[in-house]
């Protein structure tokens, strides 16, 4: 065999492994990149079904602050608190301004551990401070949860 031949073997072996290669690493990026497809549809089925999940929680919101099942303090608070986890833009914190003035003026009176902490006394002082602020307030929030009835976020 010539010198010209064995070369052209060895020419042709070779790319043959590199061709193969290139197809074993070609494979390896397709089914990666399927994963990662996969991964990144779940996570959007995520956060559209928490974006849901987010939107029926204000609904049943103001729902209850309608009916009165729930303070017009604590409805705003938990109103104000979901539209800002869902990015809502500046327009709709403008219209539904009416629950974070209300959260606003009430962020100051302690809750939960904070709240068990005060005296009878604090409790009735903070308690007859949020009842001035919803009495002035509340025409204003009923508007705002009969506008945000139904609205999707």
């Amino acid at each position: 065999m010539s010198l010209e031949i064995i070369l052209l073997i060895i020419g042709l072996i070779i790319v043959s492994i590199l061709a193969a290669i290139a197809g074993v690493l070609l494979y390896k990026v397709r089914k990666q990149n399927q994963a990662q497809r996969l991964l990144l549809a779940e996570k959007e089925q995520a956060i559209r079904e928490q974006r849901a999940h987010i939107n029926r929680s204000i609904q049943i919101l103001a729902q209850a602050s309608q009916s009165e099942d729930l303070t017009l303090t604590e409805a705003s608070i938990r109103i104000s608190v979901l539209l800002d986890s869902l990015g809502v833009g500046d327009d709709v914190r403008e219209e539904f301004s009416a629950f974070y003035q209300l959260r606003s003026l009430t962020e100051h009176i302690p809750i939960l551990d904070g709240w068990k902490k005060l005296s009878r006394k604090e409790q009735m002082q903070f308690d007859l401070q949020r009842m001035k602020h919803e009495a002035s307030y509340r025409d204003f929030v009923l508007d705002a949860a009969v506008r945000i009835k139904g609205r999707e976020f």
